[in-house]
Parts: C-alpha cells; sequence; structure tokens
C-alpha cells in the first residue's frame, strides 16, 4: 500500500510540475492535507530563505498565511486591497520601499477567499524591479488554493509559472478536483527545501514536510482524478465554471441586486441576503454585508435558478440591506474597478459625443 501511495504522489506531483512549467530536475512537492498546510510550508522555506525578511500580503488574503507569520514569528505586513480585492499595488510598493535593506517575502493571491480576486503577478515582479530588489533578496509564494488550478486552462489568462521568478505555489485538491476530504499540493524550488531537511534515522528518510504521518488516500485519489478527467476533462470544467458564474451573476443582477465576478474568477459576489435561513439553506460564506457563491463543476443553471427564485422571495419580503458604511464590502462592489457589470457609467457614442 505504501509503494502505490508513493508512486501515485509522484505522478501527481509530475503532474503539478509539468502544468506550472518547471524543469524536472529543480522542483520538490507532497500532497498535502489542505491548502493551509501548502501556505505554512511555502512560509517556511521562505523564513529559512530569508530570515530577515519581511512578509507583504494583502489584507484580504487567506487567514493562513497570516498564521504561518505568526508561527514562525515573521515581521509581516498587511497591505490593504483595491476595491474588487486586489492588492494595492503602489501602497506595496511604498511600504517595500521603505525597507530596502532588508529581504522581501511577498505572497501573491491566485483568487482571494471572498472575492476571487487575482493579484497581478507581473506587475509585483516590476514594482521589485523598479525597485532594485535582486533575485536573492526577496522570495515569492503563490497562494492558488482555487485558481490555480484554473488558469492554466483559461485562454488569455496570464501565467503564473515557474518560468517566472517564484519559488513556490500552492493549491487545494478537494475544490477544482472534488477530493471527497480536504487536501493539497505545494510544489517548491528544490533548492529550498534543502534548508529544511533534516535526517531522521529511525525512519530512513528526511524530514522535509509539515506533518509527519500522511493520508495515503489522497494522493490516490487526486491521481485518479487526474486520470480520468485529464487536461481535456479539466479544462471543459473551467470553461464550465467560467461561464456559469457569469450566467448567475447575470440572473441576480437582473433581480436589481448588486453582483460582481473578477475576471479571471468563478466566485460571484453578491450583496448579502436579508434572511440568515435562506443564508443557513443555501450554506453562504459571508463577510459583513456581502456574500460569495464559489461556481464548482458540480453546479448547474437548473440549480442556479432554484437559488435566485429563492433569492428574489427573499428580497420581495425582507428588502435588500444598506451598506453597514462608506468603506464596507457592499459599498465596494459598486466601484467601476471591478469591470463591467452593474454600477458603471453608461457607454457614449463616439460620433455623437461632445
Amino acid at each position: 500500500m505504501a509503494f502505490i501511495h508513493v508512486n501515485s504522489e509522484c505522478s501527481v506531483i509530475d503532474f503539478f510540475a509539468k502544468l506550472w512549467k518547471i524543469p524536472e530536475d529543480e522542483y520538490w512537492g507532497y500532497v498535502t492535507t489542505c491548502g493551509t498546510e501548502g501556505n505554512l510550508h511555502g512560509m517556511l522555506l521562505a523564513r529559512e530563505c530569508h530570515p530577515d525578511g519581511i512578509l507583504y500580503s494583502s489584507k484580504e488574503t487567506h487567514y493562513s498565511i497570516f498564521k504561518a507569520a505568526k508561527y514562525y514569528r515573521m515581521d509581516a505586513k498587511s497591505i490593504p486591497t483595491l476595491p474588487m480585492g486586489e492588492i494595492d499595488y503602489d501602497l506595496l510598493e511604498a511600504e517595500i520601499a521603505k525597507n530596502t535593506d532588508r529581504s522581501v517575502i511577498i505572497n501573491v493571491n491566485i483568487g482571494t477567499t471572498v472575492k476571487g480576486a487575482v493579484d497581478n503577478l507581473d506587475r509585483i515582479l516590476r514594482i521589485l524591479d523598479r525597485l532594485r530588489i535582486p533575485r536573492e533578496k526577496f522570495y515569492i509564494h503563490c497562494d492558488g488554493a482555487l485558481f490555480a488550478m484554473m488558469m492554466p486552462f483559461l485562454d488569455h489568462a496570464p501565467s503564473v509559472t515557474f518560468e517566472k521568478p517564484i519559488d513556490s505555489i500552492a493549491v487545494s485538491g478537494h475544490k477544482m478536483l472534488g477530493c471527497p476530504m480536504p487536501c493539497g499540493v505545494t510544489i517548491s524550488r528544490k533548492e529550498h527545501v534543502k534548508n529544511v531537511e533534516e535526517r531522521i534515522d529511525y525512519l530512513n528518510s528526511v524530514d522535509t514536510t509539515i506533518m509527519g504521518s500522511r493520508n495515503g488516500q489522497t494522493a490516490l485519489y487526486l491521481w485518479y482524478s487526474l486520470r480520468k478527467k485529464g487536461i481535456e476533462g479539466i479544462k471543459q470544467d473551467v470553461v464550465h465554471c467560467m461561464e456559469t458564474a457569469r450566467y448567475l451573476r447575470d440572473e441576480i443582477s437582473n433581480l436589481g441586486l448588486a453582483c460582481r465576478v473578477n475576471d479571471l474568477s468563478s466566485t460571484v459576489v453578491l450583496e448579502r441576503p436579508t434572511d440568515e435561513t435562506f443564508v443557513k439553506r443555501w450554506q453562504l460564506a459571508c463577510e459583513e454585508d456581502i456574500a460569495h457563491v464559489v461556481v464548482m463543476p458540480n453546479i448547474t443553471r437548473d440549480k442556479i435558478d432554484q437559488f435566485v427564485l429563492e433569492l428574489n422571495e427573499v428580497k420581495e419580503k425582507f428588502g435588500r440591506w444598506k451598506p453597514k458604511r462608506s468603506d464596507s464590502p457592499l459599498s465596494k462592489l459598486s466601484s467601476s474597478s471591478w469591470g463591467g457589470g452593474v454600477c458603471v457609467a453608461p457607454v457614449g457614442d463616439f460620433k455623437n459625443a461632445k
């Protein structure tokens, strides 16, 4: 059984290494218990590479990143975000500029938890270049929980791969691939892992992972899912999620409710329904005055139609939320930085413009 687990895990890691374009002899990875463990591992490698480094991440980052900073006693900066959830690049640059004497550790979100926002990796790399931060003085971890699994299959999506100067990526396995128990995958540059290796004689092996004993079934299920779906099957799932998310956005917008979807996301953000019974029935995750729906391959248009029907009944019976304050999440849904959809200025006719 152990032999089967090792071989299936290696096959899974090889798949993601190829997906994220890292040469065969330059990567190391393993199947984790969840996306959080992948983030903990990435942050540990970052700290060991740069003990004097400062961690920079957006305030909409998954809590596991700042948990890692606390565990590892790392200096960390929580950078404010733009309305649609991306890190504020100008504030990031200003903060790094204050501490150019220290190494830079950056967590890049490939899909934030609530809004599904993807930080612009190329823009962040240009910031490091402008500030003349040499490659040996920075470490970039990509928290790809959901969307690092989806972006490689989207036409015209920006590239997030090891062909660029990044150092580690973590992704969940129980989301897009549908593993029935929590799990994930983390891949790092092999040179960094050597900093945390420790020989354990009674295991006749080296310790390089966060956890000790691990669930071999997760590696088997991930291997099975990848073999069953294949590249084309995963791409079909991704296209389905993106198209269905936009269908949901349009249907909610037609009710006159505020609703948005980030460009590279299948997370639909809407104003929080006013009936808590409805929220619990549909298991909506809420943050103050907004809620979100993460559209996965199992979500059909029939299910969305039922959701929208009940949502409209809630609106008619209980009314709508008013923004809790001028800078609340619901207030930010009206920002034009989200792009198309609701709450944007009308498009003019060039020939008739005055």
